[in-house]
């Protein structure tokens, strides 16, 4: 390895709530995506939009939230180890 370890970063004691956030958007925003489907209860285009869209936004942040976790945690180490220039 490079001669750092994770439990010497702190990286992944920063990320756990985040992820689990994350993770949770995501299961929410796919439930709400499958249960506002217009075959299943038709209804009015503004409910369906506005469902449509708070998934949506569920859905991108939860994605985003974890993406930022895992370039926290599996970030390029060799950035780390690059010498300062003088």
């Amino acid at each position: 390895m490079n001669g750092t370890s994770r439990e010497e970063d702190g990286a992944h004691e920063d990320t756990a709530l985040p992820a689990a956030l994350g993770l949770c958007m995501l299961a929410v925003g796919g439930w709400l995506l499958t249960t506002a489907r217009p075959w299943h209860k038709p209804g009015t285009p503004l409910t369906l939009g506005l469902g449509w869209a708070v998934s949506g936004a569920l859905l991108l942040a939860g994605l985003s939230l974890l993406t930022r976790c895992v370039r926290t945690v599996h970030g390029a180490p060799e950035a780390a180890q690059e010498p300062a220039d003088d």
